[in-house]
């Protein structure tokens, strides 16, 4: 077994069946989860979406709210007016181009405003069950720390990865690399000693990290 299967089958001890911590019921759902999440976190868009979802569930009701209507209820997750404006001029692409249906290819996801490729890629995995890898924070700190797939970019990164990632891992690759950075490979207080991937880390600092923390339980 190579070193990338090696670690995703040891991710995959430790949470076997991943998925997205946002909330959401439909595809179109979880486009307007994924684009209101951007710099910002799971949670905070959790807390605004089932209020959102109960009145506007749809690119018809979310598009009749306008931007007007829309910002009450993601007021406090961040750059909300740039987010309210892009989600419903994206209703109105999905309603005018798709019958009201989020595409299932990248470009067309891509053409929607507010919608880059991680966001595409989200989608596209999680709607519609395609063997993408999404880049966030987390996942490109990960695998640059880690030595699995270091990159200069998100891109680079992704390609590496893409590469890199068996077939069988693939579709739950993002996830469990997301999860691994959210609450295990941290920007600040990384839980090295707790790492189920510890001894197939590069990174330098995490031997002194073990050692420190260890220091700090005795």
């Amino acid at each position: 077994m190579n070193r990338a299967a090696a670690i995703y089958e040891r991710l995959k001890a430790v949470i076997p069946a991943p998925a997205t911590e946002l909330a959401y019921q439909t595809p179109f759902q979880l486009l307007v989860a994924v684009m209101l999440s951007a710099q910002a976190t799971d949670v905070s868009v959790n807390k605004a979406t089932p209020a959102l979802f109960s009145v506007a569930p749809t690119p018809e009701s979310l598009l009749r709210l306008g931007e007007a209507g829309l910002t009450p209820y993601i007021r406090r997750i961040g750059l909300y007016r740039t987010k309210a404006r892009n989600i419903i001029a994206a209703c109105r692409l999905l309603l005018e181009r798709h019958a009201g249906e989020v595409p299932e290819t990248r470009a067309e996801l891509e053409a929607l405003p507010g919608v880059g490729r991680k966001t595409a890629n989200v989608v596209l995995n999680i709607a519609f069950g395609q063997p993408v890898i999404a880049i966030d924070t987390h996942i490109f700190r990960v695998a640059n720390r880690t030595g699995l797939a270091p990159g200069k970019d998100v891109r680079a990164v992704e390609d590496k990865l893409t590469r890199i990632t068996p077939q069988r891992y693939r579709q739950n690759a993002h996830h469990w690399l997301i999860l691994h950075g959210r609450y295990v490979c941290k920007a600040r207080n990384p839980d090295c000693p707790a790492c189920a991937i510890a001894d197939l880390c590069t990174w330098p600092r995490q031997v002194t990290v073990a050692r420190d923390q260890e220091r700090g339980d005795r």
